[in-house]
């Protein structure tokens, strides 16, 4: 049986590949760190490091040994950060983005069900914008995020989808689809759709306001937009037509825009993402209770 200081030694070095900055990590002498992997391999029968004066690495067996052992630690000391969460309690402060409305009426529900868990915990919330959806969670501002599907980033998790919803055209007041009763996706090359200024990733951006239609047919893109609010008042202006989601009639609405149901769009999903390599006890409890307000509310928030 390998013993704890044995196991975070042999994963710390095969990581740094250098025994100062091991021994540095561990907070131990460069000959403890080295006595203590000695010992290892004696264990195990075989050298797990090939050392020279220039440089430390992996023999076969050690990588085998580090690709298989790894995960299983990982997956202890998560076990282990839940457990001492669940006995005190998640604490500390949980900053949570989102993107529009969030879940919408369902954000409610999933914050009072965190807050009633976990009542040492505070929740500050920011509101994102589509131009960089992404990118407060990436640089660290929010710990988790309620943002709109899809997100196909291999450093992201994507966890529980809490609101599905149809998509409407907003368009203005005055224009030839307002009198209509529904538009399809090939009535968009038939008027201008905006660009986006920011790093949206361009398949997000595509899939929310399409460069082309269903039979291939291009969409003209008009002015690029930062906001929202910037994109509704240039639609009201006349300056062109946007796919949108259908709860934004109810959340955004104002008489110079009109909102046309889209026949033929695929419904649009708001989902809890958050950092693969970041995640911690406090946004795995956030998103246990998006999960527990789903499943209460039989299925993800619809409009």
């Amino acid at each position: 049986m390998l013993e704890r200081h044995e196991i975070e030694s042999f994963l710390v070095l095969a990581e740094e590949l250098h025994f100062g900055r091991t021994a540095e990590r561990l907070r131990l002498s460069q000959a403890r760190v080295s006595q203590t992997i000695r010992k290892l391999e004696r264990r195990i029968g075989a050298p797990l490091f090939e050392r020279t004066s220039r440089r430390v690495t992996l023999t076969p067996l050690g990588a085998r040994l580090h690709a298989e052992l790894e995960p299983v630690v990982r997956q202890l000391d998560s076990a282990v950060e839940r457990a001492i969460a669940a006995a005190r309690g998640v604490q500390g402060v949980l900053r949570v983005g989102f993107l529009g409305t969030g879940a919408g009426e369902l954000t409610a529900a999933i914050m009072d069900g965190f807050r009633s868990r976990h009542p040492g915990c505070e929740i500050l919330m920011r509101e994102t914008h589509f131009a960089d959806p992404l990118g407060p969670l990436r640089d660290g501002d929010v710990d988790v995020l309620l943002t709109r599907l899809p997100v196909e980033e291999p450093d992201l998790t994507v966890g529980p989808v809490v609101l599905s919803e149809p998509r409407v055209l907003a368009v203005a007041a005055r224009h030839p689809f307002a009198r209509r009763r529904s538009v399809s996706l090939e009535d968009l090359a038939h008027d201008t759709v905006f660009g986006v200024t920011g790093p949206a990733p361009r398949y997000w951006w595509d899939f929310h306001v399409p460069a082309q239609t269903p039979s291939g047919r291009t969409v003209p893109r008009g002015q690029s937009v930062a906001t929202f609010q910037e994109l509704l008042a240039l639609v009201a202006a006349g300056q062109g037509i946007s796919p949108v989601a259908a709860s934004v009639e109810r959340y955004y609405a104002r008489p110079d825009i009109a909102f046309v149901p889209i026949e033929d769009a695929p419904p649009t999903h708001v989902a809890v993402v958050w950092r693969t390599a970041g995640v911690t006890a406090r946004v795995r409890a956030f998103a246990e209770a998006a999960a527990d307000a789903v499943r209460a509310n039989g299925g993800p928030a619809r409009y």
